[in-house]
């Protein structure tokens, strides 16, 4: 009897702790994967983007400043990638055309990012702009050549990038909006384009469209 109730009481204390761990490691719950905890941090955070140089597939070179003003809805790619990176740029452009047109270019621009500058130059930035209908202005496709700032920023907006042997990387993927401002003001699910575009249709209806 006595052993029972000892087995019985480590098991309760197991299952407890077990909990306390979840609790803790999901944000009281408010986070069942350590990718919606990452993102509600975010969100509570709603870090400032860092300064960094850009080069676009135009040649261009310019700081990240110079979008001052605008809202900037941005995705993170590789133009190697054969999964994921494909599917997120499909679903910005779907993103892109339900906006008003009258926000395009004037109020919200949109900016494909590459976390692997040394690869995607511009000349490889604007043969795979051209299989998104990027046109390269509203919608830029950039790389940023200096790797600390490159890495400054994927840290500070949560992007995780795992390179492996062969040339590929593993990482999470996500559309994120960016206020006139700076400051990074929402995570969304690139999974969802026609929700991510009634989002920000919305805010750009609220701040700018009188």
């Amino acid at each position: 009897m006595i052993k029972n109730r000892h087995n019985t009481i480590a098991i309760i204390v197991v299952i407890l702790f077990g909990v306390a761990l979840f609790y803790i490691g999901t944000d009281g719950f408010q986070a069942f994967t350590a990718e919606t905890a990452r993102t509600n941090d975010l969100l509570e955070e709603q870090p400032k983007f860092p300064e960094v140089t850009l080069e676009d597939s135009k040649e261009r070179v310019y700081p990240i400043s110079d979008f001052e003003g605008d809202y900037l809805f941005i995705t993170f790619m590789y133009t190697s990638c054969t999964d994921v990176c494909p599917e997120l740029e499909m679903n910005m452009l779907q993103v892109y055309k339900q906006l008003p047109e009258k926000y395009i270019g004037e109020d919200i621009r949109f900016l494909s990012i590459s976390f692997d500058p040394e690869r995607d130059d511009p000349e490889t930035l604007t043969k795979y702009r051209g299989y998104f209908e990027s046109d390269g202005e509203t919608w830029r496709m950039a790389r940023i050549p200096d790797q600390t700032e490159l890495d400054n920023l994927l840290e500070e907006f949560g992007v995780i990038v795992i390179p492996d042997d062969a040339g590929n990387f593993t990482h999470n993927s996500a559309f994120y909006l960016v206020d006139p401002e700076g400051y990074l003001i929402d995570v969304m699910d690139y999974k969802e384009p026609d929700k991510a575009a009634e989002r920000v249709k919305t805010i750009l209806d609220q701040e700018v469209g009188g």
